[in-house]
This record gives structure tokens, C-alpha cells and sequence, in this order.
């Protein structure tokens, strides 16, 4: 199957809390609606829409993940040293993510895991080439 582009869609409960959290940790907005907030992550300009929970639910035909009993997925953003990483943890935590592991290193890399205020997870992550 050939795609030009791939994006995400993620459920929330609030659009202005998530649009405040991503826009304090610098993400690139990518428009906004009264059904959903979206952003630009990466040089590749990946998106995630963030949608209300009832529109979600609606374009699944189904309920939305309860991430409170599991996890859905883990986005990783890559870091270039583990200084930003650490630049990360600060941003994310003035921000009001919640830090689900703590900086640390793992094999030849070092990172951190936060949620955003859903329970939407993403590790921050250094690893050398």
C-alpha cells in the first residue's frame, strides 16, 4: 500500500488544556476547530490531531481507549543530547505533563517518559548514531 503521509488521531477530554500543553512545550500548531486541536511534531511536520472524545468516538464507531486501565501507543521524540533531554523534562513538567520513568539510560541511549494531562504517552529520546 503506497501513502504520501500518516497522521495521528488521539482522543481528549478538554481542546484548550491540550492546545495550552503542546503549544507551552513549543510544538507547532496546525489549526483548530471546536472538534479538534492539531499539531506538527517533528522536521517531518508529523501531525496528531487531538479530537474531542465525542467526535473520536463518533469516527470509530466505537468508545475511545480508557487510558487510565492501559495504553493505546508511545510516540518517541528524539532528542540530539542528553542535555535536552533533561531541557525536555523541565518543559514537560512546568508544562503539566505527568513523568511516568524517570530520565535514564537505556542500552546506548538515554531518555524520559511523560503523559500529556489525557494519559496520551511519548518518551523523550537520545541515542547516538
Amino acid at each position: 500500500m503506497k501513502t504520501k503521509k500518516i497522521w495521528a488521531n488521539l482522543a481528549v477530554e478538554d481542546l484548550a488544556r491540550t492546545t495550552k500543553f503542546y503549544s507551552e512545550l513549543g510544538f507547532k500548531p496546525n489549526g483548530t476547530n471546536e472538534e479538534l486541536t492539531s499539531f506538527c511534531f517533528g522536521d517531518d511536520n508529523f501531525i496528531i490531531h487531538f479530537f474531542t472524545k465525542e467526535r473520536f468516538k463518533w469516527a470509530v464507531n466505537d468508545e475511545a481507549a480508557d487510558l487510565q486501565k492501559g495504553n493505546e501507543i508511545i510516540f518517541s521524540l528524539s532528542a540530539e543530547s542528553v542535555d535536552e533531554v533533561h531541557q525536555r523534562l523541565l518543559a514537560v513538567k512546568n508544562a503539566g505533563g505527568r513523568i511516568f520513568a524517570e530520565p535514564q539510560s537505556f542500552e546506548k541511549g538515554y531518555f524520559f517518559g511523560f503523559s500529556d494531562p489525557d494519559g496520551h504517552k511519548f518518551n523523550v529520546l537520545y541515542w547516538p548514531q
